[in-house]
């Protein structure tokens, strides 16, 4: 199955049909591969499709029914997930403090603090494009990301605290421990169903929406203010909703992506993957909550 985030799908959480070296064999007894079950739909969103971890050393496969049983410990858990995301993320939330306390956003030093958020996003953003391409999950590359990633949301979080309205922040990562509650709630009790369906609207969502802010900030550049006004006022307030609701729906997508590992039994340095994944996903949540709570709280 394939996630809507770049990170997954150039790994193992989108390798259909034994591609990428984590497909399906072949039963020595003629019967179904091992890790298909003995009713392939074809569908990467839906039961009985091939097992993309079928080749892992570390987990052997029911041929009947395609279920893991792991025979070693070097397959990801929910508890290498759960391990691998609190560092990723605590190293966002520290680099985030440090930036916020030590770059501040004064008058005097505004644009130096802004020089250095600017820089540290574009450090990140070659160090997420980096990981997304290799073949194998960095742990320096991905805790890099996070603490660039921490100085630049550090910077821009104090400045819209300074200048916008005090005490945004806090709203902001509160309410993005809802969405991720609320999301993880609704996906657990299957309110929430990853159909491919689910994948391919969130996927145009998405595209639309970025092309539409790329196409904002271009306006923006050039022709000053806020370029076609997607970013403040009613419209910013409805693209804001619409930013939380398709980050809502990535962390849908990731969930799906982590179960899917924990159940076909991928390798254990895939729970780093996870975490860069969750992280990004985030991230996104954050700014996009940060953005619309600081328009809704300027507008006052």
């Amino acid at each position: 199955m394939r996630s809507s985030n770049p990170v997954f799908s150039r790994r193992g959480f989108s390798r259909d049909n034994g591609s990428a070296g984590f497909g399906p064999q072949q039963s020595q007894a003629g019967g179904p591969a091992v890790g298909t079950t003995p009713y392939p739909t074809g569908n990467p969103y839906a039961e009985g499709t091939a097992n993309p971890y079928g080749t892992n050393p570390y987990a052997t496969q029911d041929t009947q029914f395609g279920a893991p049983q792991q025979v070693r410990g070097d397959v990801m858990t929910i508890d290498d997930v759960v391990s691998r995301t609190a560092i990723t993320l605590g190293t966002v939330v520290v680099t985030a403090i440090a930036s916020w306390l030590l770059l501040p956003v004064d008058p005097a030093n505004i644009n130096k603090s802004y020089g250095i958020a600017i820089g540290a996003a574009l450090v990140a953003f070659v160090l997420s494009l980096v990981q997304s391409f290799k073949r194998r999950p960095s742990p320096a590359l991905i805790l890099g990301y996070a603490a660039f990633e921490g100085v630049f949301l550090g910077v821009i979080s104090a400045a819209v605290s300074t200048y916008i309205a005090d005490g945004v922040v806090t709203q902001a990562v509160l309410g993005t421990m809802a969405v991720f509650a609320g999301v993880l709630i609704a996906y657990k009790m299957r309110w929430i169903r990853v159909t491919r369906r689910f994948y391919g609207f969130v996927m145009a969502a998405a595209m639309g929406f970025v092309l539409l802010m790329a196409v904002n900030l271009l306006f923006s550049l050039f022709g000053g203010g806020d370029g076609l006004g997607f970013r403040s006022g009613g419209l910013g307030i409805v693209f804001g909703i619409i930013g939380i609701i398709l980050g809502a729906c990535f962390l849908a997508l990731d969930f799906k992506q982590v179960e899917d590992g924990i159940t076909y039994g991928a390798p254990r340095e895939e729970s780093w993957l996870a975490a860069f994944g969750l992280t990004m996903t985030l991230v996104w949540i954050y700014l996009e909550a940060l953005r619309l709570l600081s328009i809704l709280q300027g507008d006052d």
